[in-house]
């Protein structure tokens, strides 16, 4: 039988063979350590200093988290619900099959209704009473429902929001009749229906379809929203949300507890101590587009409109006979958070 002679290995080989491996190992152990979480939105995707700036929020959250792990966590960023569709992440988060996403609270009403509180209309007509939440009895009562459904509240994001009309204006509660409304929750869907309007419920990056097709006739979202989605090319009227508003919605960044449980204890920490240091970017990106919607909008010719103090009172006495009070009649638990929320002024 006829033998293959192997060549022997140098001295040189198996010296650089041997100081190789350290190094080999040692990169498995870093891939093996990093954490990848995928932070899911709806909103249009630009870069960490253009466009929407909730997904820009999004984006220096992740460098910022990668940079102060020094690697150990990537955040990757999937804008315009490309990693799945926007009325899937709340569930997906409860189960552990999304790590975060950047979410209207109001949207998960249907699995917990204690969080329409975050688009009540007319309770919150601020940003100063709505960034007073956080740590005020109400915000500490939401903290704690939405962890025991398995999500921890890592950013608190408010944004004041207005509405875009196809044709007349909708600023006075009579100017609603016979319009077909997106509201943008079923609380706000209650008081747009009992100042006579029809409504429909879809999430806001739908809007712009909705409105081109006659589906719906005025569109009420944030001023983002409203700037993103540009609804300037379809509307004749704006009636703006700056300074005062019946719209103010709670769009927090999200995570599923079950993921955040099986991080170590400081990159826990981190991740919490970013979230709330990037909540002033948020809050003063909601406020500078109240100004730059009207500019848009204006510019495209539409007529631009705000509230006065005695009209934000009647659309309140409104909600208050309306989605108030069936938010309230809804369980013991929905009735203390509208209590708490109400001592917040």
């Amino acid at each position: 039988m006829a033998f293959t002679r192997r060549p022997l290995l140098s001295r040189r080989s198996i010296l650089a063979a041997g100081l190789a491996a350290p190094a080999l190992i040692g990169l498995g152990r870093a891939a093996q350590a990093a954490t990848v979480l995928k932070l899911s939105h709806q909103f249009p995707g630009g870069t960490i200093d253009e466009g929407d700036f909730r997904d820009r929020m999004c984006r220096k959250f992740a460098a910022a988290v990668k940079e102060r792990s020094k690697g150990a966590i990537e955040v990757q960023v999937y804008p315009g619900s490309s990693l799945m569709k926007t009325n899937a992440q709340f569930s997906a988060m409860r189960k552990g099959a999304l790590d975060m996403s950047l979410y209207p609270l109001p949207y998960a009403g249907g699995e917990v209704p204690e969080t329409n509180i975050g688009l009540m209309p007319a309770l919150v007509t601020s940003y100063p009473q709505a960034m007073a939440w956080k740590t005020a009895p109400v915000g500490r009562k939401l903290t704690e429902i939405l962890q025991a459904k398995n999500i921890v509240l890592v950013s608190w994001v408010w944004q004041a929001g207005g509405v875009a009309s196809r044709d007349r204006a909708l600023v006075r509660p009579e100017d609603a009749k016979g319009l077909k409304v997106r509201g943008g929750s079923r609380e706000m869907d209650l008081m747009m229906k009992a100042a006579g309007a029809a409504t429909l419920s879809l999430p806001s990056n739908e809007s712009y379809a909705a409105m081109q097709t006659g589906a719906c006739d005025a569109v009420i979202t944030s001023s983002t929203s409203l700037i993103s989605f540009r609804l300037e090319e379809l509307s004749k009227s704006l009636t703006s949300g700056r300074g005062r508003s019946y719209w103010f919605m709670l769009e927090p960044i999200m995570m599923s507890k079950a993921i955040f449980d099986g991080l170590p204890k400081d990159q826990q920490d981190l991740i919490m101590a970013v979230g709330a240091e990037l909540e002033s970017f948020g809050q003063e990106g909601a406020q500078a587009d109240d100004t730059r919607v009207e500019q848009i909008f204006s510019k495209a010719g539409a007529k631009v409109e705000t509230l006065d103090e005695a009209t934000l009172n009647r659309w309140r006495d409104i909600a208050r006979d309306s989605a108030w009070k069936d938010y309230a009649a809804k369980s013991s638990s929905c009735a203390e958070m509208l209590k708490l929320a109400e001592a917040v002024a």
